[in-house]
């Protein structure tokens, strides 16, 4: 078989081969995905585990006018191979390629850019509302996994979609519930009777006959509909979503094309809201990541022979500090007790919760009542730390304003992933939180500019009586040997970090250290230039910077966050509110979202580099109209 990747539209031709082919096509898609992710990088368990999905899916319907809207997206590199981006496939994640997630410009089979859970199912309805708006008749598709189906949101839109009764196609990727084996064979075969055009038709004619039944015909309906749910209970898992009013479908074998085909076919000719129930391995294809699914869930490059993923030698991550030292703490504190939302690994809690499993509690894919869950339990006197990524923090706004900080509660958040981000690109850069956590009263809000420094800004929020966040980046820290013991530091207090007299640069997090760098370079030139660490956005240390400010004359602030709102601006704030009129310099991230590319890639191309810095700083030191940089 020639390859259908390589073909000019491999859709039209995956629609011609014969049944027994398509598994050619499969395994084509599973060695392509597994070449390019063991060089750059990617989320490849859940991908491999839908490729027989996805060839179904394609089969079927007809993309781009049948819309598929993939949950997280993370799964979608089978999709991308099979809409002509098999030549671009080798840019995956990288600057200037295609993105790791669906992407409305991108292409037109990418219905809904995705790239946060349980969002499918909420967007497939809007898209099905539009559809039957515009009298238009085209299939809409949402696929969802049995984690994103954790987030409230996906349920709120299950509640409407059965009060709507819009045809729309739900299929629940199913790869963590077990499923007996009387559910597996049998039901796959009960699924596909009951979706075939005679039953559909069937069932539909007796419905109306009982219904014209005079006097018990409604309650014959009723006692019908009664017998077939229990039924379906007793063979299934579906109750459930027949309690939203979707018609269930499955269990289906995930991996069995000709089932898939078949249950696709029937599906996409009833009418309504439907939930096909597909059960998928994660990393099916390939042993490494079938064995060890989590670890090539978002995995570096590896070698694709082994699985052998490749280590980065250097200094511990900040991510890795940060769960060593809150284990250390809560060995001294036993209200010290752990959230996350189904990101254990991610964000270092794992030594964490093998060593007090009773004080670590994932609550999954749920951001905001895990902020909600953490002021319940400091409302009783624990000590809560929530450790999310920036990005996913966002999701649980309301709850840290009204639930946390209102009741002024001593909750701690552990952000990560601050600022660039990298390879996974803007639905994962945290460039937002220091301006959206700014404005909120009683909040305290600290950036670490190293590991010593993180070590210190969990001992300042753990002994605080009140609501502390403090950020850190992805990535290794400095290599600084650590303290053994960890002293908090004073609330609102900067730090000075080298004298100057030309102008004076002010940063937070990570820009503490490319503002020494660059101030190293200019040095080299004669030019004098002081560096503060002001180590808290709120409360800011007026006093340090409008002293400096005063003596030097100019002000340049750097940090790894949106320009708007954030540490620059309450430089301003707080110089204007003093009365120093003096010119101001800001660095940070633009007014735009910021695409995929490593770390350091995105900082040159963005100007927050040292040697980028120090270049600008120049300008403005010998008078020239420099904007702020971004």
């Amino acid at each position: 078989m020639n390859s259908i990747l390589k073909q000019k539209n491999p859709i039209e031709a995956l629609k011609t081969l014969p049944l027994e082919q398509l598994q050619d096509v499969a395994d084509e898609i599973r060695d392509a995905i597994i070449e390019t992710v063991s060089k750059n990088g990617g989320h490849l368990a859940s991908s491999l585990g839908v490729v027989e999905l996805t060839v179904a899916l394609h089969r079927v319907l007809d993309s781009p006018r049948d819309r598929i809207i993939w949950d997280v997206g993370h799964q979608a590199y089978a999709h991308k191979l099979l809409t002509g981006r098999y030549d671009r496939f080798g840019t995956l994640r990288q600057l200037n390629g295609i993105s790791g997630f669906p992407k409305r410009k991108e292409s037109p089979h990418d219905s809904f850019g995705v790239g946060h859970s349980s969002t499918s199912i909420s967007a497939a309805l809007g898209i099905a509302a539009a559809r039957d708006a515009l009298h238009e008749n085209e299939k809409i598709v949402a696929v969802i996994g049995d984690g994103s189906l954790t987030g409230g949101i996906a349920f709120e839109a299950l509640n409407q979609a059965g009060h709507l009764k819009k045809d729309l196609i739900v299929i629940l990727n199913d790869n963590e519930m077990s499923i007996s084996p009387n559910v597996g064979a049998f039901s796959s075969f009960l699924s596909r009777q009951l979706t075939s055009d005679f039953f559909v038709r069937m069932k539909r004619e007796t419905e109306n006959f009982l219904d014209h039944v005079p006097k018990i015909g409604k309650d014959l309906r009723r006692l019908a509909k009664k017998v077939e749910e229990s039924v379906k209970t007793f063979l299934t898992p579906g109750m459930l979503f027949e309690a939203f009013d979707f018609d269930y479908i499955g269990p289906i074998n995930g991996h069995k094309l000709e089932e898939l085909v078949q249950t696709l076919e029937n599906v996409s000719r009833m009418d309504g809201p439907i939930l096909m129930h597909v059960v998928t391995t994660k990393g099916k294809g390939y042993v490494p990541a079938e064995t060890n699914p989590s670890v090539f869930h978002g995995v570096g490059p590896f070698n694709p022979e082994t699985g052998e993923v490749q280590k980065s030698a250097g200094p511990l991550s900040y991510t890795s500090v940060f769960g060593k030292t809150l284990v250390d703490m809560a060995e001294k504190d036993d209200r010290i007790v752990a959230i996350t939302a189904a990101m254990p690994d991610g964000t270092g809690l794992i030594p964490f919760a093998e060593r007090f499993p009773e004080r670590f509690y994932d609550v999954g894919i749920a951001e905001q009542h895990a902020v909600t869950f953490a002021a319940g339990l400091a409302s009783r006197g624990l000590r809560p730390v929530v450790a999310v990524y920036s990005t996913f923090l966002q999701r649980a706004y309301d709850s840290v304003i009204h639930d946390v900080c209102l009741q002024n509660l001593p909750v701690t958040f552990a952000i990560d992933r601050c600022g660039l981000v990298g390879a996974d690109g803007p639905t994962h850069h945290g460039t937002f939180d220091l301006s959206f956590l700014r404005p909120i009263p009683n909040l305290v809000c600290m950036v670490p500019r190293d590991e010593q420094e993180l070590r210190r800004a969990m001992a300042t929020g753990l002994s605080h009586d009140g609501p502390f966040a403090f950020r850190y980046p992805r990535g290794s820290g400095l290599g600084l040997d650590l303290d053994q013991s960890v002293e908090p530091v004073v609330i609102g207090q900067g730090e000075k970090l080298r004298d100057g007299s030309d102008a004076v640069i002010a940063a937070v997090g990570v820009g503490v250290q490319t503002a020494l760098e660059a101030a190293e370079l200019l040095a080299e030139e004669g030019l004098s230039l002081s560096v503060l660490d002001a180590r808290f956005v709120k409360p800011f240390d007026a006093e340090l910077l409008v002293a400096e400010a005063q003596r030097c004359g100019k002000v340049i602030t750097v940090e790894e966050n949106a320009l708007m709102g954030g540490f620059g601006s309450a430089a301003l704030e707080t110089l204007n509110d003093y009365g120093v009129l003096v010119p101001v310099c800001r660095f940070g991230l633009p007014d735009h979202f910021v695409e995929q590319g490593t770390q350091a890639e995105l900082r040159e191309r963005l100007g927050l580099d040292a040697k980028s810095l120090a270049g600008t700083i120049r300008e403005f030191l010998a008078g020239g109209a420099v904007q702020s940089k971004a």
